[in-house]
């Protein structure tokens, strides 16, 4: 079975109305190491945050999720008129102190006194849409599917890449397996012209044999292909997975370079040295492409 890899990085927008509201949801993600939701949405439906996040997480297992949520319409609210009764006794009764001390015979304009803020004042209330939540939580799942859908599409392509570098670095392996003995030889034949060249005198072949085994042993590089043979199935095998795999496949990739830098420092050859060179690129290759996957 074709495994789900998905990166970290997507996008959906949906929009969803009745008669009286419009509601936009947008959810945005990026990679990060675990999920780290942050949104941006009105205070009328701030009190069922925590559902969204947990119908949210159903979708999006891991990655920095940002979701902006904006309700447009009437009925979104109740107002009402609010008076300070006492106030207002007090404006009017000073109003006509002042007007008998004063014997001022202009009367003072309702509108002047329906002015004041501090008398009159317009209260709003949530009007409790019962189908605000709704809506909402429609809009929120659909921009969610987009967004999973995004993510699916540039995980199927990083999928297909990251197989790509991974069979490279196999047939590296196997090379280095088929050319790994030869390194003893030549080691022991380039060991012998040098006392040759030194000593005329027949050759001490228990020595030259001791010698090529300390070498060989110290070059061997069998356990650590065969350390990398195991990480490439396992590799493999986590991107056939139908759950999230980034961390899985970022801990591989830290023991395959682990592997490659051991067979580097026991390099005694050329053509080795190479070969890991190729690998470390490899595998470095593929870690910057891990880093967005899900």
């Amino acid at each position: 079975m074709l495994g789900l890899v998905k990166s970290m990085t997507g996008f959906g927008r949906s929009i969803r109305s009745n008669e009286h509201i419009k509601v936009t949801v947008e959810v945005k993600t990026v990679n990060h190491r675990f999920a780290e939701y942050h949104f941006r949405i009105p205070r009328s439906i701030s009190n069922f945050e925590d559902k969204l996040k947990k119908k949210l997480n159903e979708y999006i297992k891991r990655g920095r999720i940002e979701v902006f949520i904006a309700v447009e319409g009437e009925g979104l609210t109740n107002r009402k008129l609010s008076v300070d009764w006492n106030l207002l006794q007090d404006y009017l009764q000073y109003i006509k102190e002042i007007q008998d001390r004063f014997q001022i015979q202009e009367e003072v304009p309702l509108k002047d006194i329906l002015k004041r803020d501090e008398i009159f004042s317009i209260e709003e209330q949530e009007s409790g849409n019962e189908y605000m939540e709704e809506l909402v939580l429609d809009a929120l799942l659909e921009a969610a599917q987009f967004c999973v859908n995004m993510r699916e599409a540039e995980g199927k392509a990083l999928q297909q890449d990251i197989r790509s570098h991974i069979e490279k670095i196999q047939s590296t392996v196997e090379a280095l397996r088929q050319y790994a003995p030869t390194v003893t030889l030549q080691y022991a034949n380039r060991l012998k012209k040098r006392i040759q060249e030194y000593v005329d005198l027949q050759l001490d072949e228990m020595r030259i044999v001791t010698e090529v085994a300390i070498f060989a042993d110290k070059a061997d590089i069998n356990e650590e292909l065969t350390r990398l043979d195991s990480h490439i199935v396992q590799f493999n095998r986590f991107l056939n997975d139908q759950e999230p795999v980034g961390r899985k496949l970022d801990f591989l990739v830290q023991e395959m370079n682990r592997e490659t830098n051991t067979i580097g420092s026991k390099a005694n050859d050329a053509k080795i040295a190479a070969e890991v060179v190729e690998l470390k690129s490899l595998i470095e290759k593929i870690k910057e492409q891990i880093q967005n996957i899900e």
